[in-house]
């Protein structure tokens, strides 16, 4: 009897310590939902929460800039720094605002959606010629998770970006966490992109969150919980390219767990949209 994709991830819930956590963030971004600020000013709280979600997975790059300032930078009113770091900032503030329109078309179009948001993140860092296409060759990876060397190529990699469109247009009944969570680790330990790889992989993440309606306006900060959990995320992102069920585990663990905590920061947002204060919340 062969079992469906949509089967094969919700049979993924089943692992220790998995369905327990995949539900704690669902009760999470449900009751988010209900929050007053969002019946009324719900494009200012997600406006808020994109640009909270952009800087840490900047930050997560090593591009580490301060909320007032990457705010100003979302609506066009200061800029960065023109070196590396403030691209790579600047790169995730604009990777950010693509994955929102593709919310809706991820699952329809997924290898298309991958090439937009890599023009996005990687228009300043990269070579026209190496932008919105996977790598080539023997083309190696500047950025993601692993030594350069390890990375596959050829038809390693098409296999491998293959399983990543599978993902995207998965069934509806597809868990969307498992699903979101799968997407962000393959792009990052895959690294199809000569760089941008870690943007593109959080963007993504975001975007199968919000279009397959676990967090559908869009508030919830989980990439601030994966900056905060420091060296832990890289290490968990590392023991997953084993391939071992323990660490594949561990990862949706780790990754239900950032969005109960985002979910946290969502609704620190969502007061201050209340209070009018949002440039005054914390950082």
């Amino acid at each position: 009897m062969t079992v469906s994709l949509g089967e094969s991830l919700a049979a993924l819930e089943n692992l220790p310590g998995v369905a327990a956590a995949v539900q704690s963030a669902r009760t999470a971004c449900t009751e988010i939902r209900w929050h007053n600020a969002l019946r009324r000013r719900s494009a200012e709280a997600r406006a808020e929460a994109t640009v909270r979600s952009a800087r840490s997975s900047a930050a997560l790059e090593g591009a580490r800039y301060p909320l007032d300032l990457i705010r100003d930078v979302a609506r066009g009113a200061s800029s960065l720094p023109d070196d590396a770091s403030g691209r790579l900032a600047l790169a995730a503030v604009r990777v950010y605002s693509q994955a929102a329109q593709l919310e809706k078309s991820l699952s329809a179009a997924p290898a298309q959606a991958l090439a937009r948001l890599h023009l996005s993140a990687a228009g300043d860092l990269l070579p026209a010629e190496q932008v919105g296409r996977p790598r080539q060759g023997s083309e190696l990876p500047a950025d993601g998770i692993g030594e350069p060397a390890s990375a596959p190529v050829g038809r390693a990699l098409g296999a491998r970006l293959d399983g990543i469109t599978d993902l995207l247009a998965a069934p509806p009944s597809a868990p969307a966490l498992v699903v979101a969570a799968l997407v962000h680790a393959e792009i990052l330990t895959a690294r199809p992109f000569v760089a941008g790889n870690g943007l593109v992989a959080r963007a993504v993440a975001h975007a199968v969150m919000v279009g397959r309606g676990l967090d559908p306006m869009g508030v919830v900060v989980w990439e601030a919980a994966h900056l905060d959990a420091g060296p832990a995320y890289h290490r968990s992102l590392q023991a997953y390219t084993s391939g071992r069920v323990d660490a594949v585990a561990d990862w949706l663990v780790q990754s239900a767990d950032a969005v109960v905590k985002g979910a946290g920061e969502g609704r620190v947002v969502c007061d201050a949209v209340t209070r009018g204060r949002v440039s005054g919340t914390s950082e």
